[in-house]
């Protein structure tokens, strides 16, 4: 996360990027912009505040050498001659457009800009941001017309959110150069990170801590849910999440004998699914880290615990009480009615 108390935009650019499955092509703008004060103090925090927030970071990435990636190139240019700005802004957009691989890619605006000042980890250095535009909002406007007032609706940015952005830090660390992105349309992740990015996350706790709940989520779906139910996935989840917030680091084998208990059959599933995991997903699961508090808020966010029944009856079971579904939530058969029930005990309602 990045503090911009004294950050300046001291470059800033607008292109249009294309999209050549629908023959749209690119714009570019041929000067830096030179801000009003009023517009200036809304574009910063418009462009900075999404980053405040954002813990897990990315680093270049190449299949050869990371040198031959091209946004790390652009970039590098850019901290090492700043009269390149210009130039290599439209580099960029050029770039972007050559990985609108599909029809769905949206067209947009895009701004680049290059910050003085921005704070991350203590470390005061400059930082280039690449935003994409890709929603924009009716709004009204009011002109006089013969004595009256009359509307009109345009079309423009919303300074309430940012569709995509990236802010690559003039620091580096034993894995490169820093990375921070964010992406309220993500359904095309792949496109930004992979695509035009070309990252990798990051070798910390923050991705630490994400690859295992990932891979406990994962592991719920597809095999405890699979062969022992919803409510055991559910129970699984809820015990998973309690551990991470009861511990500051994580050691595979306290966890698999506390989640586990005796049920040894159980940790050799789990051990066996780690290596499914890992080689599916190409990732290393450490064995032991530190909890990152962040991620763990986030992910537990994305942890869905509804049992979902034919009888349009849901039972929601809350994720940071791990030991409701067991002591409070019974599964049976009923002969008579020939269907299967569950039993919720409680003391008052609301």
């Amino acid at each position: 996360m990045i503090k911009r108390n004294r950050a300046t935009i001291s470059k800033f650019i607008i292109h249009k990027v294309g999209n050549k499955f629908n023959s749209a092509t690119n714009v570019f703008s041929e000067d830096v912009i030179t801000f009003d004060e009023e517009s200036y103090e809304l574009m910063k925090p418009y462009l900075l505040k999404p980053f405040a927030n954002v813990s897990e970071s990315f680093r270049f990435n190449h299949h050869a050498n990371i040198e031959l990636n091209e946004i790390n190139s652009y970039i590098s240019q850019i901290f090492s001659d700043e009269t390149t700005f210009v130039e290599i802004s439209k580099h960029i957009v050029t770039h972007l457009f050559e990985q609108s691989n599909s029809a769905q890619i949206k067209i947009g605006d895009v701004i680049i800009a290059l910050f003085e000042d921005i704070e991350y980890k203590d470390v005061v250095t400059q930082a280039v941001g690449i935003f994409k535009i890709e929603n924009k909002i009716n709004f009204f406007q009011t002109f006089m017309e013969k004595d009256s007032l009359d509307v009109f609706v345009q079309k423009g940015i919303s300074t309430k959110k940012l569709d995509k952005g990236c802010l690559i830090i003039n620091s580096t660390d034993a894995e490169g150069r820093i990375v921070l992105s964010v992406d309220t349309n993500n359904y095309d992740a792949q496109y930004w990170l992979n695509n035009f990015l070309n990252v990798k996350y990051a070798d910390d706790n923050n991705q630490h801590t994400q690859n295992y709940l990932e891979m406990c989520k994962d592991f719920s779906e597809e095999v405890i849910k699979e062969d022992f139910g919803i409510h055991e996935k559910s129970k699984f989840l809820a015990k998973t999440v309690d551990f991470f917030k009861e511990n500051e680091a994580i050691n595979i084998n306290d966890f698999k004998e506390q989640i586990f208990e005796e049920n040894d059959a159980h940790k050799t599933l789990f051990d066996d699914y780690k290596k499914q995991f890992e080689t599916v997903n190409d990732v290393l699961v450490r064995n032991q880290f530190a909890v990152s508090d962040i991620v763990l808020k986030k992910q537990k966010q994305k942890i869905k615990t509804e049992i979902k029944l034919d009888t349009n009856i849901q039972i929601k079971l809350d994720i940071d009480a791990p030991d409701a579904a067991s002591e409070y939530l019974e599964k049976g058969f009923d002969e008579v009615k020939k269907m299967k029930f569950y039993k919720v005990y409680f003391n008052e309602e609301d």
